[in-house]
């Protein structure tokens, strides 16, 4: 993919300042990105499942989106973008309609993991051509930090608390991504912040441009969530993909492709420590947890591995 960064960093912006995301949150840093990999002359229909993206980049009569928007229940983003897709062929078979759109669903991972899979999968299995987005802050963070599938084992929670009983949520995180890749649809990727952004912005650019369904799973922080501060959200990302904790791949065409492999893999409780979050698992008599999630990390990674024929 050839492309000159400075031109696509200077596009115009999609989702606009002045929305009320919390800062260093990574919801709205996602999606400028995944935005900005669209070709200017090309619009955009994006649906949002409610969150906190949704509530704090929407509120009548004011909002954030460039393009047209679709405000969505917590469980059918996909259905409803899928449906606006099919309008939109059907209009072009019809009509003899010319411009391009491209048709982007997105929700948290509650709205994705847990309350919305069932018109994900529908949707996916459908083949319709949308890009479906998943910023990933694994919990709900917007109705007040409750765990949801997406949430990593040992995490402290609202509804996962730590205390004398239970050591936080004590179930493992779902793997959304390969539960997409077994969808066989043509284009899955699972991505975050780097310090140029490029790793996103060829993912997000592969999804929009790939015909038929594409899915993007983005890790995305939330300050408030995970207990950290605000300015650290690029350095959390950074631990995240060095530690093999979030590994940066793709699949296109049933084709495992690894995209970055660390020098140096770090072990699982640098991107652990500063999170508040996860402040328990560092007590004495609590490090059979910290052995546990690297026992995991490292597993999962060695699978990946021989998956890419690395």
């Amino acid at each position: 993919m050839a492309y000159n960064l400075k031109e696509e960093v200077s596009k115009p912006e999609r989702l606009s300042g002045g929305h009320r995301l919390c800062a260093g949150c990574g919801a709205g840093t996602a999606i400028r990105g995944v935005l900005r990999a669209l070709n200017v002359e090309d619009k955009a229909v994006c649906g949002v499942a409610t969150s906190c993206l949704q509530v704090s980049s929407f509120l009548y009569p004011y909002t954030a989106w460039q393009d047209s928007y679709i405000h969505c229940a917590f469980e059918n983003v996909a259905a409803t973008i899928s449906g606006a897709e099919a309008a939109y062929q059907a209009k072009k078979r019809r009509d003899g309609f010319k411009d391009t759109y491209k048709f982007i669903a997105i929700g948290g991972d509650g709205g994705t993991y847990d309350i919305g899979f069932q018109s994900l999968s529908g949707a996916m299995e459908r083949g319709h051509d949308m890009v479906y987005v998943c910023y990933d802050n694994e919990a709900y963070m917007n109705t007040g930090m409750q765990r949801s599938s997406g949430t990593t084992e040992f995490a402290h929670t609202t509804t996962a608390p730590v205390g004398s009983v239970i050591p936080g949520k004590q179930q493992r995180k779902k793997d959304m991504t390969e539960i997409m890749i077994a969808h066989n649809i043509p284009y899955i990727a699972q991505t975050t912040f780097m310090t140029n952004f490029r790793d996103m912005h060829e993912k997000s650019y592969k999804a929009h441009y790939t015909p038929g369904p594409a899915f993007l799973n983005i890790l995305a922080p939330c300050p408030r969530g995970w207990m950290y501060p605000n300015e650290d959200m690029m350095a959390i990302c950074k631990l995240a993909i060095d530690t093999c904790t979030w590994p940066l791949y793709e699949v296109i065409e049933g084709e495992w492709i690894l995209n970055y492999e660390p020098k140096t893999k770090l072990p699982v409780e640098d991107y652990l420590k500063p999170q508040g979050r996860f402040s328990h698992i560092f007590k004495p008599g609590n490090e059979w947890m910290i052995e546990k999630l690297q026992k995991d990390v490292d597993t999962k990674w060695e699978m990946l591995l021989k998956r890419c024929k690395k």
